[in-house]
């Protein structure tokens, strides 16, 4: 007869040892529950400010950017200024200088008032860059860029030290500014510019920025065209010629251009950040053909003025890189591609300012 065989006990399973990577303890549900809810409370006031704006004080900024990086170098502050648009401000200031020219009777160029107009100028021009970087940032909007990273939306530099170096430049351009309306005595032009002041900020910045609604190329094409090249006329001859206006008009409409590329490079991430520009309204195949116009129309006003002053058909040696930029905006489709166009648009507005402006003074 068989032995039985004696049953074994199933001993109990020994429990895990408790994972030692973290020494914070588990939350509790109710905790998980809270701490969701106030992410979920936080990304809708994000959405929020994405869509109405905010106001650009630093102490609503986000508290850190989606990218945190720095802090900024020199040459990332050399960058925030965006060198390759600084043209733009010098080339209406050539014109207007060499269209005052022809209105001065019997009386030199006066260089002084020439280079305190070209201070103003870039002053704006460089602080109006800063202002954008800041608002934008603030805003959210550069968390969608695929361009160059800008200095707060990457956390390279805090909003307070990008919102006080472009107000820096602002006051460099009132301090040029005043010192013109002392040595001209038209104390009228201090309204102009404390005007030009308010549009740059106002550009992207404060809870309605007009940059957002499709009127950039509106601001660039008033201040950076007209305003700029009259204004420099007007500073040297107490008058705005026709040389003037209708050399305003042509540079104020390649800046529209160099715009036009930028804003086509970031069409996609602008319309996510719900930022229409022109370009993001009209759509691409638009707003490249807008882009052509914008670069080719300038040079009809070169062709009116060579019947004049003959050495103006020299100028349309700028076609030379306005040509080959409309081409690449209109079949190109890479980043790159459009940045490179940008770069032509900007030489195009720097070789028709200073070409066509010494045409006029010689």
């Amino acid at each position: 007869m068989a032995r039985p065989r004696p049953q074994r006990l199933n001993p109990q399973p020994t429990p895990k040892p408790a994972r030692t990577e973290s020494a914070e303890p588990a939350p509790d549900p109710a905790s998980q529950a809270t701490a969701k809810a106030a992410r979920k409370t936080g990304s809708t006031r994000a959405s929020k400010n994405g869509a109405r704006g905010r106001s650009g004080n630093p102490a609503k900024a986000a508290a850190a950017p989606s990218v945190a990086r720095g802090p900024a170098t020199a040459a990332d502050w050399i960058a925030g200024a965006r060198l390759r648009t600084l043209p733009l401000a010098i080339a209406p200031v050539a014109l207007g200088t060499g269209a005052g020219a022809v209105a001065i009777v019997d009386a030199p160029v006066d260089w002084v008032r020439a280079l305190l107009a070209l201070v103003v100028s870039l002053a704006l021009q460089i602080g109006v860059n800063y202002a954008n970087d800041y608002s934008d940032g603030v805003r959210g909007t550069d968390a969608h860029r695929v361009g160059p990273a800008r200095l707060t939306g990457s956390g390279a530099a805090s909003p307070k030290q990008v919102l006080a170096i472009a107000l820096s430049f602002f006051a460099l351009a009132a301090i040029a500014g005043l010192a013109l309306v002392v040595i001209t005595g038209q104390w009228w032009l201090l309204a102009v510019g404390a005007v030009a002041i308010i549009a740059a900020w106002f550009y992207t910045g404060g809870k309605h920025p007009y940059g957002y609604y499709g009127l950039g190329e509106l601001f660039v094409f008033v201040f950076f065209g007209i305003v700029a090249t009259a204004g420099s006329a007007y500073v040297q001859a107490l008058t705005v010629n026709l040389e003037a206006w209708t050399g305003g008009v042509g540079v104020g409409l390649i800046a529209c251009a160099v715009l036009m590329a930028n804003n086509l490079r970031d069409v996609e991430q602008d319309r996510v950040a719900r930022k229409r520009t022109l370009a993001v309204l009209v759509g691409p195949l638009a707003g490249r053909i807008l882009f052509t116009i914008f670069m080719l129309v300038p040079f009809g006003i070169v062709v009116f003025w060579a019947f004049l002053y003959p050495p103006a058909w020299l100028v349309l040696f700028a076609l030379l890189a306005a040509v080959p930029a409309c081409i690449i905006v209109l079949w190109g489709r890479t980043s790159r591609e459009l940045i490179t166009a940008l770069q032509l648009a900007s030489l195009t507005a720097l070789a028709y300012g200073l070409g066509l402006g010494l045409v006029f003074a010689l």
